[in-house]
């Protein structure tokens, strides 16, 4: 079958999807991967076929004209409010109990996002997805969960469609407050600028009216194991998340059996290279360690790396290292509770410390903190003293290893890619329209 996976242009998103497409590709399947133009060596480096779609692409002349209507349609929504007000993002009512969520919050928070996150980065990439779908045909389309994209695609060629998780289903959850919320209200009180964009672009593109799937697929692919979830009620396929970083290399200071206890310190992708440095003194934490007997390894931003004064005698400092190469060599590992770490990482059977910040990052770490495999502390309290007291919890009390063996053997357990497979194949073939 031909599969078409559509995904933001945001490495750490792609690189959650690239053992997926690998494993439908050596399966004898056909793979592409639609994004923006300018994330296609991305792709290509991953040995995958990129196809570039988006605003970026010399031949796309429609996707200024349809991101400039798209805004200018949110003023016209927001009945000249001030656009300046920048509100808090919707998903953190994902972790709440549902009498603290309420519906004007909601859906002010939940439009205004749609508007300034989710049209802004879907509108440039519709016409060139839905085109190249058109040629193409696919059988499968697979998206990240806010590649909206790719479900309008899929509609439009009657494909079968799929979210591809890259954490909790905090999309999902927050989804099914909005829908429970909005049946309380009056009629008139209602809106839904979600639906009411995707349903607009479907049935312009072709692929007729809305349908909630387009929010949140015919069937949503996982790559947390059962403890670490937060579903909505969708229908999940379990997927074991397998390491991918892109290319790297194994320097030869990590064939060496550590001579006291390591710990790896890593902060992210997206924080140093988007978001403008990390959430935590680097240098703090640095100090608070140094007369611990333990060997550091952190990976730091080299831009972070210049914040840098002091590097005690106990801390290698490099930009980057393979952390499925390092993370087994560790007795612990203190990070930003960013999916890809943490999956890496609990995959190791290695007790954590988490500093989470915000989107989906605290209540992955309360679920990983519930679990036992790790303490949890938010950035914004994680000075060095306290990052020391927790970490030596971590590194010493025997619980945290025993619940971080338990938390692999329940990754190990789920199907991998390649098992998983046949499965799609099944699903596929259900969801699909056939002429």
């Amino acid at each position: 079958m031909r599969v078409l996976f559509a995904t933001s242009a945001d490495k750490s998103i792609f690189q959650s999807l690239t053992p997926l497409a690998w494993a439908l590709r050596t399966a004898g399947h056909e793979v592409r991967v639609a994004s923006l133009g300018k994330f296609a060596k991305t792709i290509n480096q991953a040995g995958l076929t990129a196809v570039p779609v988006g605003r970026d692409d010399p031949e796309d002349a429609d996707a200024d004209e349809l991101l400039a209507a798209a805004e200018a349609e949110a003023d016209d929504d927001e009945d000249d409010d001030d656009d300046e007000d920048v509100l808090p993002l919707p998903y953190d009512v994902a972790a709440r109990p549902e009498p603290d969520i309420s519906w004007t919050d909601l859906k002010a928070r939940y439009d205004f996002y749609v508007t300034w996150w989710h049209k802004t980065d879907s509108v440039p990439m519709i016409n060139r997805m839905v085109a190249y779908a058109k040629w193409w045909r696919p059988d499968l389309v697979i998206w990240d969960p806010i590649a909206f994209a790719g479900p309008i695609a899929a509609k439009a060629v009657g494909a079968a469609h799929a979210r591809l998780l890259w954490g909790q289903d905090i999309f999902g959850v927050t989804r099914e407050h909005y829908l429970r919320l909005k049946e309380q209200q009056p009629r008139r009180a209602r809106g839904d600028m979600l639906a009411d964009w995707l349903g607009a672009a479907a049935k312009r593109t072709g692929g007729g009216r809305f349908t909630e799937d387009m929010v949140t697929g015919q069937f949503t692919i996982d790559q947390l194991p059962e403890s670490l979830r937060l579903p909505a009620n969708l229908d999940y396929v379990p997927m074991r998340y397998v390491p991918y970083g892109g290319p790297s290399t194994v320097e030869s200071w990590l064939w060496e059996t550590p001579k006291r206890p390591r710990v790896a310190i890593t902060l992210g992708i997206t924080a140093a290279e988007r978001f403008g440095g990390y959430a935590v003194g680097v240098q703090g934490i640095f100090d608070s360690l140094a007369d611990l007997d333990i060997e550091v390894v952190a990976t730091i931003n080299a831009n972070e790396q210049k914040k840098v004064s002091r590097v005690p005698a106990n801390v290698r400092m490099v930009g980057y290292a393979p952390l499925q190469a390092l993370a087994p060599t560790c007795a612990a590992v203190i990070h930003h509770a960013g999916f890809g770490t943490l999956a890496t990482t609990s995959l190791h059977g290695v007790p954590q410390l988490a500093l989470p910040t915000d989107f989906d990052e605290p209540p992955l770490a309360r679920k990983l903190t519930e679990q036992g495999t790790a303490l949890t502390i938010h950035s914004s309290d994680s000075a060095g003293p306290r990052v020391r007291e927790l970490l030596l919890r971590v590194l010493n009390e025997p619980s945290f290893r025993e619940s971080a063996q338990r938390l692999r053997a329940e990754m190990l357990a789920m199907p991998s890619a390649n098992e998983l497979v046949p499965h799609l194949e099944e699903l596929t073939a259900k969801h699909r329209v056939t002429d």
